[in-house]
């Protein structure tokens, strides 16, 4: 009910923005004035709620449910279910261009948390809660059960578990059914292909769509983290006001996107919130090649603005829409050689325009989400069409296996390493296979206890003393306030401090390490090479510094 719930709200609260904004021509004012306006004063909103009493309904939601799952003891506050529904309602349905399936997963996590909590469940039982209500969420959201069902064990699980199957597949059946009882039971788009002939031919289209797709979805990736990071470090605005920014840009991408575009019909037909409208005209063969490029450009640059600045909102809907317009451009050209291919272009050239938007989705879903399971039954479920099948699993686990070497960290593990989360409790990555290429980020320790180079070995055991929670093997050594990560110049162990201060030696911590020769990596190094240089250094805590700035710290490695 929560996950049909904010369906209708986002788009209750769309089709009433875009009403009001063209109230405004009875006054005089143009709608395309109003418009982007509205996406901002929706950010506006998100920003002070976020700052102020819900912190953790920024983004999509799902790397907030993985770390929950694995790193916060399985505990998801039921406040987090009623503002990720608020908030989420609020920017999406105020025309920011995010989806609502990543929220939908961390809303209903959070409700499942909340009822195994309520109900006097022990620990291990909570956690098992959690896929549960994801995979319930996913089914309502996307009308697509089996899809839901693959998700967890890709995504939340990373393992397949027949303990957990039974529970998730009720849960499943359950929402699948309320869902189809409060709002049909179409599929979320609807494509009417008709049978495709011709697999070998279609095997050669599904090869070029998907390396095309993984190009297009390394860059977006690339840059929604650039753009993530920037604005988080560098962006001289208010936390408060970065999503108002945001939005801001979105709606005046989003209206010069409709003017240059000519789609005037459902305001839906741009790159304002969700869009599945357009991959309904793009499914139809509607658009002309002029239109689906700047859909296409115009989309990512949203997506990215409006995620990088911190809306609330998912990459599911986005990703979607990439990968049907990028495959309309291919329909579009493969039209032109219907003729090598045996095919009457005024026949069938809707029809094959059709069916490579179907590809291009799966392909975009596989290169940037990273569940190439998903991604195949998600498509089928959502459109209702199975006869593409065969080029689709090709292209899906191409996309999915060139995406893993050109960006060795998925999306959301990357956005959690962005948020300083350690992974090193996930199990994806307890394997020694990942000490040869994912950096340190991912599992170092960013929680850190330093001591000044101006204190005594006793005025600094005394002080961490005062709490036990403080007390570490060993500690970094910065020039300045005890709390600063800037001006780092070594460690100190923790059993130098105490031998130091047995003997009663009266001098400073910078004295202890003035000699140390300190070793040093930076972010960015692969695990395996620290490990090495741990190994032959016979070192125990390795500093983790700025690439540009090796006097900041930024964690050590243990």
């Amino acid at each position: 009910m929560a996950a049909v719930g904010i369906h209708i709200a986002i788009e209750t609260i769309f089709h009433g923005a875009w009403d009001f904004a063209h109230h405004w021509e009875k006054l005089g004012i143009p709608w395309w004035v109003v418009m982007p306006w509205i996406p901002a004063l929706a950010g506006l909103i998100i920003g002070i709620a976020v700052h102020r009493w819900a912190p953790g309904a920024v983004g999509s939601g799902i790397p907030q449910t993985k770390a929950a799952f694995y790193n916060e003891f399985w505990q998801i506050p039921f406040e987090t279910a009623v503002w990720r529904f608020l908030l989420t309602s609020v920017y999406v349905g105020g025309g920011n261009s995010l989806g609502r399936e990543g929220p939908t997963v961390h809303m209903c996590a959070a409700i499942a948390s909340s009822m195994g909590r309520s109900f006097g469940l022990a620990k291990f039982r909570v956690q098992a809660m959690v896929p549960v209500g994801v995979a319930a969420g996913i089914a309502a959201a996307f009308n697509a059960p089996i899809s839901a069902i693959l998700f967890v064990f890709e995504e939340i699980m990373d393992d397949f578990s027949s303990k957990a199957l039974s529970g998730i597949v009720i849960a499943v059946v359950v929402s699948e059914a309320v869902a189809r009882l409060l709002i049909g039971e179409d599929p979320i788009l609807h494509a009417t292909l008709g049978e495709q002939h011709g697999v070998h031919w279609w095997m050669l289209v599904a090869i070029p769509l998907g390396l095309s797709a993984d190009v297009i979805g390394h860059f977006f990736v690339g840059s929604l983290l650039g753009v993530r990071q920037w604005c988080s470090e560098s962006l001289r605005v208010p936390e408060i006001l970065k999503p108002a920014l945001g939005g801001l840009l979105l709606g005046v991408i989003g209206t010069g996107a409709f003017f240059a575009t000519g789609l005037f019909g459902d305001p839906q037909n741009s790159v304002f919130s969700i869009g599945y409208d357009s991959l309904e005209l793009a499914f139809e063969s509607k658009l002309v090649v002029g239109a689906i490029v700047i859909l296409l450009v115009a989309k990512i640059i949203a997506v990215i603005v409006c995620y990088g600045t911190k809306g609330s909102g998912g990459l599911f809907s986005p990703t979607l829409y990439f990968g049907g317009m990028l495959g309309a451009l291919w329909g579009i050209f493969m039209v032109h050689f219907c003729d090598w291919a045996g095919l009457n272009p005024h026949e069938d050239g809707s029809r094959i325009v059709g069916a490579c938007v179907l590809l291009g989705m799966g392909a975009m879903f596989a290169a940037i989400i990273r569940c190439p399971f998903t991604s195949l039954f998600i498509i089928f479920e959502m459109t209702g069409n199975y006869s593409l099948i065969l080029p689709l699993m090709v292209e899906n686990i191409l996309a999915y296996s060139l995406a893993g070497w050109l960006r060795k960290v998925p999306i959301y593990d990357s956005i959690l390493v962005q948020d300083k989360v350690s992974l090193r409790k996930m199990p994806t990555y307890q394997g020694a296979r990942d000490y040869r290429h994912l950096p340190v980020s991912t599992i170092m320790h960013y929680d850190l206890i330093s001591v000044s180079a101006s204190e005594t070995p006793a005025m600094a055991l005394a002080r961490l003393r005062d709490d036990a929670s403080q007390m570490r093997r060993s500690y970094p050594v910065v020039d300045g306030e005890a709390e600063s990560r800037s001006g780092f110049l070594g460690m100190v162990m923790q059993h130098e401090l105490e031998e130091r201060e047995g003997a009663g030696e009266n001098i400073t911590v910078g004295e202890m390490i003035a000699d140390q020769n300190v070793q040093k990596i930076t972010p960015d190094t692969a695990i395996r090479d620290a490990a090495m240089q741990m190994v032959k250094g016979d070192i125990r805590q390795l500093p983790v510094v700025s690439p540009t700035d090796s006097t900041r710290l930024l964690g050590v490695l243990t």
